[in-house]
């Protein structure tokens, strides 16, 4: 099982002042192995609030399965003209650098990107060197009474605009405030130690 950074940890490098970055991928499939990661959105925020988007189409080098195209409606002929990952991730790595990543269900996410870089002959991210805030994690520890813990639920629970549902820089954003949420809930819970940021 991967390590899970702790919700006070988070706190703390959240009110010190850490750059973070929520981020998300769209991909042909399920499996990192065999598919591949065809967007990448991601929103970059301080305690301060945002401070800059990401977002990219990749050119996956293969046609869209229907089921996938089902699930976030990114058809071959939007990505016929985009980069390959390879070409893609430079832009990507440039924007993270020096910032704490977060995702929903973070290890889907990391595995993807790692997983691609790979083949590109590149360094991974985040997991098992730094890891990825998970705001799955993150929402089951702060709001245990909640039946769902997805990012469409939590979006509509928390009355987030959801955009455009799996669409990866729509998700980003909502990651985010998903996030920011988990924060406070954290700060409401433990009053006392609100003192120490």
């Amino acid at each position: 099982m991967r390590h899970k950074i702790k919700p006070a940890d988070l706190v703390q490098m959240f009110e010190s002042g850490a750059v973070f970055t929520a981020f998300d991928t769209e991909t042909t499939g399920l499996y990192p192995s065999s598919d591949r990661v065809i967007e990448i959105g991601a929103v970059k925020f301080d305690k301060n609030g945002l401070r800059d988007t990401f977002n990219i189409l990749i050119n996956p080098e293969r046609s869209m399965p229907e089921n996938s195209l089902q699930v976030h409606g990114i058809d071959d002929e939007m990505l016929k003209n985009a980069p390959v990952f390879a070409d893609a991730v430079h832009g990507f790595l440039q924007f993270i650098e020096g910032t704490r990543l977060a995702a929903h269900n973070a290890g889907f996410d990391v595995d993807f990107i790692n997983t691609e870089l790979a083949r590109a002959g590149l360094k991974p991210i985040g997991e098992p060197f730094v890891p990825a805030a998970d705001t799955v994690y993150l929402a089951r520890k702060l709001f245990p009474q909640l039946e769902k813990h997805n990012l469409q639920f939590l979006a509509r629970h928390f009355s987030i605009p959801a955009g455009q549902a799996h669409r990866a820089l729509d998700d980003a954003l909502v990651c985010r405030e998903v996030f920011l949420r988990c924060i406070a809930e954290y700060r409401t819970k433990h009053p006392a130690e609100n003192t120490l940021f």
